[in-house]
């Protein structure tokens, strides 16, 4: 109460006061306010103020200093305007996360340079377009593409001798900065909130010749994971941390690498070899377009200087710098072997391009104090313990010149879970190794290798060649003697995993099953790293031109056939050899005598039938992949990249006769009902009677896709270009499908329950294509990622058609109603004639 007299008091005394106050007009008015005079901002110290005789100092890139809890960076003169490339790499994360220790979660280019105000800037660089400064346009360039300041810093002091300068980097290492980071996707995935800055610190600093090295433990706010059943707007992986403690804390390394002062030589990217590739756009001043340069990513790897004329003369010899991937020591021992093995067996690859030695694998040298995983300086496969069945080869890149500078390979422990299954389902019909649930160490040590092979491709720079596997013809794998000289596809990188196809009576061994580095991965290699010696792109895409025209004209086999995302029925994932129905055939074959063994191989004690199910599960997966790969035929454009020197087209319609015999194949071995696939000795030991088998599903799938829009609107397209005589017609193509889905109309056969919902799916299928809505399909890929276009069919004969074949369906329902002796065929008839009538006349 007290208070409150006393503040109520004060008012009215202050009040009193300004009310005896009179104004003074003698005076003259008072001019502004006066400005608080401005303090100089502190300019540099001392060098030995701020480095004291407390300073651990470490010389590298940068030179490094720590005293007591403060971090300094020492930046020499020389180094302000290099590029330097910072890679965020996890060391250890919480559990739940689906990220782990080793995975890349940020990259920059970044550029350090001298502010206006005693500061120094860290610029982020965003490499979009690019003109030698010797043109006059560059400075067009400059103005148009302006690189962010990303932070800032004070200069505490000049560098020792005057040519540097030392910059306080605690706070922006400690801090919650996204160049060197978590980027914002990491954060609303993890449900992250705000930094704690009292349980984030600086780990370490180490800094070496071209790279610095930093180490920080930063914990953040989180927001436990949405309860069973409850919306999430952002959802979240389930993170235990976040629920019981409300937030996480996660172990980054920043690895600050010096780029190359002088970039590699560009090799321009091309659509008949399968790299990946990064670009920018090129000005110069003697232009006429602008030159959108697009170019392949890979190793710097080039003859030693005193080796270069045995080079030209076609001898073999090691590269100047060799490429050297080491094995995570985290990794089970009993698998590092074959890893390594994965690994060394691109060395004959590289022979093609001229360089023995090119690649090795080495174990980690775990008692070398001064090597750290997370070095971006070191390629590595990191083995990750994690439920996830993958593995995955990422590279990091010189965004310049597409200089690979390393690569840290995701393995997660449980990738031999998938090659497990991959090879029971595709090759036990033939291999009695593969009939059980844990192979030997020998056989998975063999599957290991041609997985870390794959994924050692991609790090080299090759994309996947799903069109591979189509070189081979199908006879082919069965002949031993070729397929086992051979393989039974000509790229590892392609998604063609066992040869399914070869039969139980062929003997065909394991050198006839498994994937392995072939004819195209050679020539990938040979093409991405025969050393030119040639600076000028475009020189040095003319020669490389030559190359692949000669190349190609001689052996069919080294075709790029891209990465599945077009129509072209050649290029498909987990596919072999050139005809996808007389394959899948073979396959069923061998799938019908993995499901009589599952049973028996699946055994183990106490297992509740769980491996039963698991794998029966995975025969009818593979079932479906067989559907995909025929069903891919129907309405297929072939697409065979070339140069103005090769003959012939582009573009081409799947031959007419292959298109039907795949029809064919869809009515006999998918909308038929399947009884093989429904072995009750199986089905009542691992599912309920509740819902539709998955076979069900992929029917209905499969005729779906025959029947989509796109598809059939692709095939008028084509019967324009190329000549309805020359083309698949869609009618023509609806009733095949139709003589096979509604085969009881005339034989008057009762009508089972998965053909009856197979045949309803059929005609709310057609009825859907009256009011198509507009469709979006993927056409192709480019560098930067998919081709996607929109089709409207509402006024294309793909209308008209789906109207008068369901006129002509109805009239045939009604007819054979009359004949139908099976009741619930009965029903089921009326129930579809019923639906169309009333799609035919809404008004009805």
């Amino acid at each position: 109460m007290r208070k409150h007299f006393t503040t109520v008091s004060a008012l009215l005394f202050a009040v009193a006061a300004l009310a005896q106050q009179h104004p003074d007009t003698t005076r003259a008015k008072a001019g502004p306010p006066a400005i608080a005079p401005v303090i100089p901002k502190p300019g540099p110290k001392p060098y030995k103020d701020i480095i004291t005789d407390k300073a651990i100092t470490q010389k590298g890139l940068f030179t490094v200093h720590k005293v007591d809890d403060k971090f300094y960076f020492e930046i020499p003169e020389n180094l302000l305007g290099s590029e330097i490339l910072a890679v965020t790499r996890l060391v250890k994360v919480p559990g739940g996360a689906r990220k782990y220790g080793g995975e890349e979660i940020n990259q920059q280019s970044l550029t350090f340079e001298k502010g206006p105000n005693n500061n120094i800037f860290i610029r982020v660089v965003t490499l979009i377009s690019s003109a030698d400064s010797t043109n006059v346009i560059s400075k067009a360039v400059k103005n148009s593409y302006l690189d962010p300041i990303a932070a800032a810093f004070d200069i505490k002091s000049l560098g020792k001798d005057s040519s540097g300068y030392v910059i306080d980097v605690t706070d922006f290492f400690k801090g919650d900065n996204q160049i060197v980071g978590l980027d914002p996707n990491d954060k609303r995935q993890f449900g992250l909130t705000g930094l704690m800055p009292d349980r984030s610190y600086i780990q370490s600093i180490n800094t070496y010749p071209i790279n610095t090295e930093i180490r920080t433990v930063k914990t953040f706010g989180a927001m436990a994971p949405s309860p069973t059943g409850m919306p999430s707007p952002f959802p979240t992986p389930s993170l235990p941390a976040a629920r019981n403690a409300g937030v996480i804390t996660i172990e980054l390394n920043t690895s600050m690498i010096l780029l190359p002062k002088v970039p590699m030589h560009r090799r321009l990217f091309d659509s008949r070899v399968g790299f990946f590739a990064d670009d920018f756009t090129v000005y110069s001043d003697d232009q006429q377009k602008v030159d959108n340069q697009t170019f392949a990513v890979r190793w710097r790897l080039e003859p030693k200087p005193e080796d270069m004329e045995k080079y030209k003369r076609g001898e073999l010899v090691e590269p100047a710098k060799q490429i050297v991937y080491y094995i995570d020591p985290a990794t089970p021992k009993q698998w590092r072997p074959y890893l390594i093995a994965g690994i060394n067996d691109w060395q004959k690859a590289f022979e093609k391009a001229g360089f023995k030695n090119a690649i090795v694998g080495k174990e980690w040298p775990e008692n070398d104090t001064t090597m750290s995983l997370e070095d971006a300086r070191y390629s590595v496969i990191r083995y990750f313990a994690s439920d996830i069945e993958n593995a995955y080869g990422p590279q990091v890149h010189d965004p310049r010149s597409g200089e690979i500078l390393e690569s840290h390979i995701g393995w997660y422990h449980n990738v031999m879970k998938l090659v497990h299954d991959w090879y029971m389902v595709q090759a036990a019909a033939v291999d009695p190794k593969a009939r059980k649930m844990k192979f030997d160490d020998e056989l998975m040590g063999q599957l290991i290798r041609f997985v870390s092979s794959h994924e050692v491709g991609h790090t080299l720079g090759l994309r996947h060649n799903m069109g591979s596997s189509s070189k081979t013809p199908v006879e082919n794998l069965r002949n031993k003697a070729w397929v086992e000289a051979n393989g039974h596809t000509a790229s590892i990188m392609d998604y063609a995993r066992f040869n399914y196809v070869a039969q139980p009576e062929d003997n065909i061994s394991e050198a006839g099953l498994f994937p392995r580095i072939g004819d195209y991965d050679k020539w990938a290699i040979e093409w991405g790293y025969r050393y030119t010696g040639e600076g000028d792109v475009e020189k040095d895409k003319r020669i490389n031109n030559k190359w692949i025209v000669n190349r190609l004209g001689a052996n069919p086999r080294l075709w790029f056939g891209g990465e599945s995302y077009n129509t072209d029925p050649r290029a498909q994932m987990e596919d072999l050899g050139d005809n996808s129905v007389k394959a899948s055939e073979y396959g069923i074959k061998n799938l019908k005598r993995v499901i009589a063994g599952l049973p028996e191989w699946t055994k183990e004690e106490a297992d509740r039938y769980e491996n039963l199910s698991d794998m029966y599960m995975q025969v009818v997966g593979q079932f479906s992949r067989y559907t995909g790969h025929v069903l891919k035929n129907v309405g297929g454009v072939y697409e065979t990249f070339k140069s103005i020197e090769q003959p012939g087209d582009v573009y081409e319609a799947t031959p007419k006769a292959i298109q039907k015999t795949a029809v064919a194949y869809l009515n006999k071995e998918v909308f038929e009902t399947p009884n093989w696939l429904f072995d009750k000795n199986i089905l009542n030991k691992i599912a309920s009677p509740v819902a539709n088998e998955r076979v069900q599903t992929i029917q209905v799938n499969a005729l779906n896709g025959l029947l989509d829009g796109a598809r059939l609107y692709r095939m008028v397209v084509a019967g324009n270009r190329y000549g309805v005589a020359n083309t698949y017609g869609i009618d023509e193509m609806i009733d095949d499908v139709k003589k096979g889905v509604w085969s009881e109309l005339s034989s008057h056969k009762p009508i089972d329950a998965y053909r009856r919902n197979l045949q309803k799916a059929y005609a709310d299928k057609l009825i859907s294509l009256l009011n198509p809505n507009v469709i979006t399909a993927i056409t192709g890929l480019t560098s930067s990622g998919v081709q996607i276009t929109t089709t409207e069919t509402k006024n294309t004969d793909v209308t008209s058609v789906a109207r008068g074949q369901l006129k002509a369906l109805q009239a045939e329902i009604n007819a054979a109603i009359p004949g139908t002796g099976d009741r619930m065929s009965k029903y089921h008839l009326q129930d579809v004639s019923e639906r169309i009538k009333r799609a035919l006349d809404p008004k009805q």
